[in-house]
């Protein structure tokens, strides 16, 4: 018999270090901070102004302006935007022309050019009138000015022009769906609006809305441009002040941090859609930055526990060689 020998001691798994990594990130952090530190420590700008105006009156109208202007825009550019896929996609010569020839319009004029064209149609229009066409009955007439306010020619030039863009989105969504899916669907007996509906728009939601929250927080900072022509949102009330107060830094800043936390709240419903309609794609959905911050805590306790557990058994072993001494 031999006698029994030690069992050896278990290989202790250590990740990969990426010291590369970490280096890389600490510069960075300290650019950022630096950078941060600068500007706020710099003695051209006027902090108590910036204090003043951050939740001034005037500039909280123009926020919930700009958050009024942007949903409708978004509405009507959305409507707009299916159907021009659908009549792009159609098996009608005219119907595919007029979308082409609306999108070929739109999105080759810029949006600024749109902006002072609906601010001043009345200029070319004096009345707006409804009635039979070639005929001189007319049910309805008005003032252009008087209908097409600032307000509506802002949100007519914004939703038209990204309805144009947009239009190309949903597209390229409903494409991307298999076609064998809508033969499947019409070999049930199902109708072309209900296949549209009910198996193709679902499916098509996965790739239309990523692009479509892009395009939302564009619109968002894009309101800016209807300052030419006097439609009082969160830019033109800051550039008013200014002009009152000459603190025109401090002003675009306060606008800037306006602009920043409006595009953060609208992340977080785009990715909450992204996540539901990527079920179906994913065999298992992406965590929520809840559950990362939880699985980042977890493997931190687990670290330190694998490093206490690594010196406890270091302790052991210098003992052991000491008593074998």
């Amino acid at each position: 018999m031999t006698p029994a020998t030690d069992m050896p001691h278990d290989v202790a798994a250590v990740p990969r270090r990426h010291p590369g990594r970490w280096a890389a990130a600490a510069a960075l952090v300290v650019l950022c901070v630096g950078w941060v530190l600068s500007l706020w420590s710099n003695q051209n700008i006027d902090h108590p102004t910036i204090a003043d105006f951050l939740f001034d009156g005037r500039i909280i109208q123009g926020v919930m302006l700009t958050v009024t202007l942007t949903a409708c825009a978004m509405l009507l550019a959305t409507a707009l935007a299916v159907m021009l896929a659908v009549m792009r996609l159609s098996a009608n010569p005219v119907l595919r022309v007029v979308s082409w020839a609306f999108t070929w319009f739109f999105r080759g004029t810029p949006l600024l050019v749109q902006i002072v064209f609906w601010g001043y149609l009345g200029l070319l229009y004096e009345k707006i009138s409804l009635g039979i066409p070639f005929t001189s009955l007319h049910f309805f007439s008005a003032n252009t000015n008087e209908i097409v306010t600032p307000f509506v020619a802002g949100l007519l030039a914004l939703g038209m022009n990204e309805a144009a863009y947009a239009s190309e989105i949903v597209r390229a969504g409903l494409l991307s769906v298999d076609h064998g899916q809508v033969e499947a669907a019409h070999s049930l007996g199902m109708s072309p609006t209900r296949t549209l509906r009910r198996i193709v728009v679902p499916q098509a939601m996965r790739v239309i809305i990523p692009p479509m929250g892009n395009e939302t927080i564009s619109m968002l900072k894009n309101t800016a441009l209807l300052q030419l022509i006097a439609v009082p949102e969160l830019y033109t009330r800051s550039s008013w002040i200014s002009a009152q107060n000459l603190s025109q830094v401090e002003l675009l800043i306060v606008a800037s941090t306006w602009y920043l936390f409006l595009t953060s709240v609208l992340s977080v419903p785009q990715y909450y859609l992204e996540r539901r309609y990527g079920r179906g794609a994913n065999r298992a959905l992406p965590m929520t930055p809840w559950q990362q911050l939880r699985q980042m805590a977890g493997q931190f306790r687990t670290r330190v526990a694998h490093v206490a557990h690594t010196d406890v058994r270091a302790g052991h072993g210098n003992t052991r060689t000491e008593t074998d001494s």
